[in-house]
């Protein structure tokens, strides 16, 4: 229980910190560049050209200054945010210092230009005669294999700044700050949202019906396992990994350690997942780009490593349509992806509720207990709130906004927006610090991964293919105008 009262209050500091940013970043629109200084990494093949502050404003302070500001701002707030998660100060500081500096220096190493350069146009500005073509956001893979290097085999280096490796927390921050970028973007074309949007919910009301049953049913019926551990392994790798497999063990009371077991898994395979499946949407679905985004979404559990893995497909397939002459509006592709693991996400409460009222009246019957509808609300996802805040807001003022506006909108999106690249980069070295494939080994957790594997590979990634192409099917982002 301690678990999920904490898991709930990062929940809210993700909503706080995620709209503090966004609030902050709107001074550009009264003419108060109130976030310019913040840090931004370029390709480069000139390490002192790397770093450069977000507007021009503050170019006096150099990349340098405005690394450091950076890091002080975070630590600043994010260290607020963990004495209201009652964490240990001294080591959370120490922690996070350690995890933004590896993370921001994993950026900056894939943004090395023969990593990240995408154009043959490019590619001769930079004088380079090959590049891996990862876009600067390759940088999130470096961090991710960083991670799983501290994770398996520094072990005590992992312990040592575990106060701070919190990927839950970081992504969704991320994901309220994505809104409003999300918002701006929607606001251009706003049919094809709408569209999307639609879409998507649909995508996911056939996932639960389809994924959910089929899960549990291996589970018990192929594994023998007991409902007590089927059910939090259905949600698992059904829903939206660790946030439905804790809410679904407290539904139905299950043992701390199922959860938590489950947990494990669904980050594990989710590492595996974010290595391969980004990869796999650039090579066979480069020309259908929202069903690649929509299959991230669907595929890839936790909140983290979807979005995450949504953001890597978008680099990579604009990247790949750049080359055929096909210039995409970037967002799009990113924003299918958060659109559909937000609907998701969105679900958690009422189906923790649905299993608990299931569990309560006919599974494990208690005198005197049954399932409360204020449970729907206690499990919802409360990042949300912040995600739809910050698109709506940004959508309400781009609609029939004058041009000029709209610029700063722009903007104004784009500083907050490098918050999120920050916070993105460092849910992928943390997810890899926490993926420790030896002790998770150790614990006996081989049965519990055979099934994770079977339903994973065998099916879900799979059916929620067939989905993405069923609803996204022939639907491209715009084109960039010119």
């Amino acid at each position: 229980m301690e678990q999920t009262r904490q898991a709930m209050s990062e929940d809210w500091l993700s909503v706080w910190i995620g709209l503090l940013v966004f609030l902050l970043s709107l001074g550009v629109l009264v003419g108060s560049d109130i976030l310019g200084w913040v840090v931004t990494t370029g390709v480069w093949n000139d390490l002192s050209k790397a770093l450069t502050p977000a507007s021009k404003a503050y170019a006096s302070i150099g990349g340098i200054g405005a690394l450091i500001a950076t890091y002080v701002a975070l630590l600043a707030v994010m260290t607020a945010g963990a004495v209201a998660l009652k964490a240990d100060i001294k080591r959370f500081l120490v922690g996070f210092s350690a995890v933004f500096l590896i993370s921001y220096l994993c950026w900056i190493i894939g943004s090395y230009a023969n990593f990240a350069v995408t154009t043959p146009a490019d590619m001769q500005k930079f004088g380079i005669t090959w590049s891996l073509k990862l876009t600067n956001e390759g940088g999130f893979i470096v961090a991710l294999i960083a991670g799983l290097i501290v994770g398996n085999f520094l072990a005590g280096f992992a312990e040592w700044m575990k106060e701070a490796v919190r990927p839950e927390w970081y992504i969704k921050t991320a994901i309220v700050i994505l809104g409003g970028f999300l918002g701006i973007t929607a606001a251009e074309k706003l049919s094809l949202a709408t569209s999307l949007m639609f879409r998507g919910l649909a995508a996911i009301i056939e996932a639960y019906l389809i994924y959910w049953a089929v899960v549990y049913f291996v589970a018990r019926k192929w594994f023998k396992f007991s409902r007590e551990w089927a059910a939090p392994l259905a949600s698992g790798i059904s829903i939206c990994g660790v946030s439905a497999a804790i809410a679904t063990g407290s539904a139905i009371r299950a043992r701390p350690v199922v959860p938590i077991m489950v947990a494990s898994l669904v980050v594990i395979f989710a590492v595996v997942e974010l290595l391969i499946l980004p990869f796999a949407a650039q090579t066979f679905l480069s020309h259908e780009p929202m069903v690649a985004g929509a299959w991230m979404g669907l595929a890839v559990k936790t909140d983290g490593a979807a979005v995450a893995s949504g953001g890597i497909t978008e680099s990579l397939i604009l990247a790949s349509a750049a080359a055929r002459g096909m210039n995409f509006q970037k967002g799009w592709i990113l924003g299918t992806t958060a659109t559909v693991k937000v609907f998701i996400d969105v679900f958690i409460g009422i189906w923790a509720f649905i299993l608990a009222y299931i569990w309560t009246t006919r599974i494990d019957v208690r005198v005197g207990e049954k399932a409360r509808v204020a449970e729907i609300w206690q499990r919802f996802p409360k990042f949300i709130i912040g995600y739809v805040v910050t698109f709506v807001v940004i959508l309400v003022l781009a609609l029939g906004a004058t041009p000029e506006f709209t610029g700063k909108l722009k903007s104004a999106m784009g500083e907050a927006n490098t918050f999120r690249g920050i916070f993105f980069v460092m849910t992928f070295f943390t997810i890899g610090v926490m993926s420790n494939f030896r002790k998770l080994w150790e614990e006996g957790i081989g049965r519990l991964a055979a099934v994770y594997l079977l339903c994973l590979f065998g099916f879900v990634i799979w059916v929620g293919l067939v989905i993405s192409f069923i609803f996204f099917g022939g639907v491209n982002p715009p084109l960039v105008a010119g």
